[in-house]
């Protein structure tokens, strides 16, 4: 288990993740096809190009999930207990096939935990970013952390 406890988290604590990941069309395809998502703006290939993008997005909920997904293993893997929430999720930029993200998170705020006193509560501010350093995706989210056993 690599996942911090509450106690460990420090407000304005930043992990800058070393795991980037190149999104490929099949990334993109398959999370389309899992989801039920049809937008011809992931998986039209001619139709994306009479789009001011001039090809396909990558659906915009797999950037989110992948953010999330590359912090796991040096923030929270084996000490949380769940998300609370997501809050001021945005995409600044498209993210396009072949782009190389990478993420950024920021411990915003913590506390204790109102109702479960072996819990606290932390909020992460996750960033990803493509190879130009354009920023694609924010994500605000809440995490209910188990505390270290007495």
């Amino acid at each position: 288990m690599s996942g911090l406890y509450y106690e460990e988290f420090e407000v304005g604590m930043e992990f800058n993740h070393a795991l980037t990941r190149t999104v490929t069309e099949m990334d993109n395809v398959m999370f389309c096809a899992m989801t039920h998502n049809p937008q011809p703006l992931h998986l039209d290939e001619e139709y994306s190009k009479g789009t001011f993008y001039g090809q396909r997005l990558v659906n915009s909920l797999y950037t989110l999930g992948l953010m999330i997904g590359v912090t796991v293993a040096e923030t929270t893997l084996g000490t949380t207990l769940g998300n609370l929430g997501m809050t001021d999720i945005r995409f600044k930029n498209p993210v396009f096939h072949g782009d190389t993200l990478r993420t950024v998170t920021r411990i915003k705020d913590k506390r204790e935990s109102k109702s479960r006193p072996d819990t606290g509560i932390v909020t992460f501010e996750h960033f990803a970013y493509n190879q130009r350093d354009e920023e694609v995706a924010y994500c605000e989210r809440t995490g209910l952390m188990k505390k270290r056993e007495a």
